[in-house]
This record gives structure tokens, C-alpha cells and sequence, in this order.
């Protein structure tokens, strides 16, 4: 019987994006599923009295380079947005609207690659989510009624709240058999974690 893996996401999130990719290939090779669980990274930083924009100069300017690195190794077409950060509430209360079609993980795709791959920020309202509801066969106006609806809102606070109490304290994070692993840069433990019973 194959395992879940919970991986824990956040569209506004470097590591999120890098994650996205390596994570799947790692699932399918043991067999697992992955259960895509948004979170509210500002809400989690804010829990933990963390600023990211507060951090010395010289890191942030070797995270950027850091992430081309990862960016050339994975040969995947990330750049980083001219606009960041953005407010992410909609695209994430979105993602969960979209599992009423049956499409949660093609428009995580999609949300994904519109902001880290093409540099665009409108994702951070529904003029920007609405065609990507719709190009994944959701109705538009009923895609954002939805992801305006009060059932959305509280599933991605429980989501949030449901992750703090796991001891999530960014992301990506995901967990393996209540193993924590954050960042990108741990998938080789998340393999040999999936690779052991």
C-alpha cells in the first residue's frame, strides 16, 4: 500500500516552486501520493515572528544567486519576479476551490509557472486567477464564489492552523510518516524516508 506524502505550499514561496518539481518524482518512484496542502506563509511567519525582507542584504542577495543555481541544476525556467512579494490569499483559497473540478493540481501548476517562470504578478487577484480557472474548465464567476466562499476561507485557515500545530514553521515543508523535512534542499532524506517502512 503506497504512502502519503503531505506537502505543505505557499505560491509565494521560492522554495515552494523548486519543491513542486522535485518532490514528485521522489513520490512516484515509492509509490506515494502527495496530499497538496496550502498554507498562509505570512500567517506562519507572523506565528513564528519572522520578517523575511528583515534579513541582512548580503543573504538575500546570495539566496537570489542561490536560487539560479538550483533554477540551472533542476534546468528549469525560473526567474525571479519583479514584483515580490504578493499577496497570495486568493490563489491559494483558489487552489482549494479548484478540487470542485477535480483540478486543484494543474492550477497549483499554473499559479506556480505564471509568477516564478513568466513573471507574472496578477495571479494575486482573480483578474489574473480567473483565466486559469477557466482554461482548466471552471466557470469563472462560479470559481471565484467559490474562492470567496466562507467553506474555502475556514479550510485554509484549518489548513494554516492545522500545519502550525504540526510544527510547520515555513515552506516548503512536507512530512513523511510525521517526519518533518523543510526546504527544498531535503528531498534526499525525503526519499530515503519514503524508501523505508
Amino acid at each position: 500500500m503506497g504512502r502519503t506524502v503531505d506537502f505543505y505550499w505557499e505560491v509565494g514561496s521560492t522554495n515552494s516552486y523548486f519543491a513542486l518539481h522535485l518532490l514528485r518524482p521522489i513520490a512516484e518512484r515509492h509509490g506515494a501520493a502527495i496530499n497538496y496542502i496550502p498554507i498562509n506563509l505570512g500567517h506562519v511567519f507572523r506565528h513564528h515572528n519572522y520578517v523575511l525582507m528583515e534579513e541582512p542584504e548580503a543573504k538575500i542577495a546570495n539566496r537570489i544567486r542561490d536560487l539560479e543555481r538550483w533554477a540551472e541544476r533542476c534546468d528549469l525556467p525560473f526567474r525571479f519576479p519583479t514584483v515580490f512579494p504578493i499577496k497570495t490569499s486568493r490563489a491559494l483559497r483558489g487552489a482549494i476551490a479548484m478540487r470542485r473540478w477535480g483540478r486543484e493540481v494543474a492550477f497549483i501548476d499554473a499559479i506556480f509557472a505564471a509568477y516564478w517562470e513568466r513573471d507574472d504578478a496578477s495571479i494575486q487577484n482573480y483578474a489574473g486567477l480567473r483565466p486559469i480557472a477557466e482554461a482548466l474548465g471552471a466557470d469563472p464567476d462560479e470559481f471565484e464564489a467559490a474562492a470567496e466562499s466562507d467553506e474555502c476561507r475556514a479550510a485554509l485557515v484549518a489548513a494554516t492552523d492545522g500545519a502550525l500545530a504540526r510544527g510547520v514553521f515555513g515552506a516548503p515543508t512536507v512530512i513523511v510518516g510525521g517526519e518533518i523535512f523543510w526546504g527544498k534542499d531535503r528531498m534526499d532524506f525525503v526519499e530515503r524516508a519514503l524508501a523505508t517502512d
